[in-house]
């Protein structure tokens, strides 16, 4: 009789294993991810596939000598910036996505690109046919001689495939539909998906071929799959936006080549993706003059100084309990700040209902987006504009006051390039030794009070 291979019950959320079913994981606690998976026998030879047939060993670190390969620019500025410049040879990069988003229509652009400057490129798809992949070509007018697209979910055919063409960029869609000869269980489980990531990674290192993979996202928006998929990767992207407005954010929220959280701006057309070089007049065009609750702070994304207008609205609760809505901004600091509001400055503010957004479906999460998050409550409170040629940014302290904060001159220069004529920043940013705009009035503050009197003022 043939012996029964053991089975383990890993959680589909986060990969814990245990030997038995049980409703809740105790890792995540997530309920009803654990699924039965079988576990690889050990007699089983299991040997990766590589495909230069090289084993590696331990070197000095002295005699390892290092080489500045140079990225490979797409046409698309704002791609090569959340890259961190450029696709890097031998890189891994994982893109995640709400589905519909465009993850497909952007590394269809990006393949194409890379095409034209002379890479060989290899476009696997284990959701769409070779037919269904041409039409949308068709539909973005791309066109190229060492363009290959393969429809396969086999990860050794796939491997297979790739060391015959040799190509210089592969890209994988996606990854939860690949399924490794050498694992039991079914494809988008976590064993497969951490066994073919593996083998892809190994592909990536060992030939220099920069392989590209999508990832589906959970409904609560992380990447799914084990999160141990993230740190096998380089790069991590996240393509956020909604299927009704036309704008999508690429964001960097891991990166080994270059800055983290950094962002580029797109707009969904009928002919693909269109980048968004000017993203600060994009969050401010439709601005509405003389509104209350308004407030324009410099935040910064990455290395990329952008301007946003946040919002507010406050208006007295009907129930009992005041209700704090946020969308865009972070719901914790919003409630520190009305609380700072009310106990520093005296807006009585506990029976009040508090609706706050960032305009243009950006999110921000950074301590310097504070005061102007405090001045558009304030506003909406008193029922008084701020100037619409304003501009505010620092960080509040549970006492009150208005602490220094990062990267100011990129900051203020962004705002007087946009045609602010007045900035409220910290004091002691001031005196830092930056190169001041001579275009604009740079105001400092020590306290909120002194902030939220100077800009009604």
């Amino acid at each position: 009789m043939a012996k029964k291979k053991a089975t383990v019950f890993v959680c589909q959320n986060c990969g814990y294993e245990l030997p038995k079913y049980l409703g809740k994981c105790p890792s995540c606690n997530a309920w009803n991810q654990m699924v039965e998976e079988k576990l690889p026998d050990k007699t089983d030879s299991r040997s990766r596939v590589t495909m230069s047939g090289k084993k590696a060993k331990a070197v000095p670190i002295t005699s390892i000598t290092i080489e500045n390969e140079e990225r490979v620019k797409t046409q698309m500025v704002e791609f090569n910036r959340v890259l961190g410049g450029g696709v890097v040879p031998g890189s891994l990069v994982l893109i995640g996505g709400d589905p519909g988003i465009g993850k497909s229509t952007l590394l269809l652009q990006v393949s194409a690109q890379l095409n034209q400057q002379g890479g060989k490129v290899l476009y696997v798809s284990g959701e769409e046919s070779t037919s269904q992949i041409k039409m949308r070509a068709e539909r973005l007018e791309l066109r190229g001689s060492d363009f290959y697209i393969y429809t396969e979910t086999e990860v050794s055919a796939i491997a297979e495939t790739i060391e015959t063409l040799k190509p210089d960029y592969v890209i994988i869609d996606s990854i939860q539909t690949m399924h490794h000869v050498n694992i039991d269980s079914a494809s988008g489980s976590v064993s497969q998906v951490r066994e073919s990531t593996s083998t892809f990674m190994q592909i990536a290192k060992m030939n220099g071929i920069a392989i590209f993979i999508v990832g589906h996202v959970t409904k609560e928006g992380s990447i799914a799959g084990p999160k141990m998929l993230e740190h096998m990767v380089d790069t991590v992207l996240y393509f956020e936006g909604e299927q009704h407005h036309t704008f999508r954010i690429l964001r960097a929220v891991k990166n080994r080549f270059g800055s983290t959280n950094e962002i580029g701006i797109f707009e969904m057309r009928n002919g693909g993706l269109e980048e968004v070089l000017n993203p600060s007049q994009l969050f401010l065009e439709e601005r509405l003059a003389g509104a209350t609750g308004s407030a324009v702070v410099a935040a910064m994304e990455g290395t990329r100084p952008i301007l946003v207008e946040i919002q507010s609205l406050i208006a007295p609760t009907v129930f009992g309990n005041a209700k704090r809505t946020a969308s865009g901004l972070d719901h914790s600091r919003v409630s520190l700040i009305l609380a700072v509001l009310e106990k520093r400055t005296g807006l009585l503010l506990q029976n009040q209902d508090a609706y706050l957004k960032a305009a243009g479906g950006v999110r921000l999460d950074e301590p310097a987006i504070d005061l102007a998050i405090a001045i558009s409550i304030a506003s909406s409170y008193k029922e008084k504009e701020t100037r619409p040629t304003d501009c505010f940014i620092g960080e509040i302290g549970l006492t009150g006051e208005i602490r220094s904060i990062s990267k100011i001159e990129q900051r203020v220069k962004e705002a007087a390039k946009l045609g602010f004529k007045r900035v409220i920043i910290p004091k002691n940013n001031i005196d830092d030794g930056w190169d001041r705009p001579k275009n604009i009035e740079i105001i400092g503050c020590t306290t909120l009070s002194e902030a939220i009197k100077r800009a009604f003022s």
